[in-house]
């Protein structure tokens, strides 16, 4: 995708900058300072892991295409770290734990065994309390296009996570297909007994 520019997630960054920034602030305003550490799975060329440092997140972002990660740390922004890793074996990345895990768009794209295989890591990796904030289209027809995950999905890969919140996302910006996939944003929180 990146080599052929198609990344129409950093245009939907950009078209729904506003909402997202409203959902950060939740995130910043319910924790004392210092926020802790976040992580941005899947994080692309970073086009979110500056922000959540730039409100005082210890920003760490994550991505398996060097390619993205190489742009991402062409910004030259201070106080960030990238890692070429695979969302899909996070304890292996040798990262520490995490207050905060953002994920737009990459849980989406994995089939059932990575999508619990990201939950696992993210459940090692979570400190008690943790909250994920993902974005992630439904399930449509155009499924084997642009991905999509149910809400029982969610919840099937972080066992230990309570669903606090489902969402309707913002789809101005995204343009067809990405548009008709009734994209959803996800918060969830770490607990400390699985769900019963």
């Amino acid at each position: 995708m990146y080599r052929l520019g198609f990344t129409p997630w950093e245009r939907y960054g950009r078209s729904a900058a506003a909402s997202i920034a409203a959902l950060f602030d939740r995130e910043s305003a319910e924790r004392e300072r210092p926020l802790g550490r976040a992580l941005d799975l899947g994080c692309g060329r970073g086009q979110y892991t500056p922000e959540l440092a730039r409100r005082g997140w210890e920003s760490v972002g994550i991505d398996y295409v060097p390619r993205a990660i190489e742009a991402a740390r062409s910004h030259g922004t201070d106080n960030l770290t990238y890692v070429v890793g695979d969302v899909t074996s996070l304890p292996a990345a040798g990262l520490g734990t995490f207050d905060f895990f953002l994920d737009i768009g990459c849980f989406q794209g994995l089939d059932a065994e990575q999508r619990l295989a990201e939950g696992e890591g993210v459940t090692a990796l979570g400190n008690q309390g943790a909250t994920l904030l993902m974005l992630a289209f439904g399930p449509s027809r155009l499924r084997s296009l642009v991905g999509g995950v149910s809400p029982a999905e969610v919840e099937d890969a972080f066992p230990q996570w309570e669903l606090m919140t489902v969402e309707p996302a913002d789809t101005r910006g995204l343009g067809w297909p990405m548009n008709k996939t009734s994209p959803m944003w996800y918060r969830l929180r770490r607990q400390s007994q699985p769900r019963t």
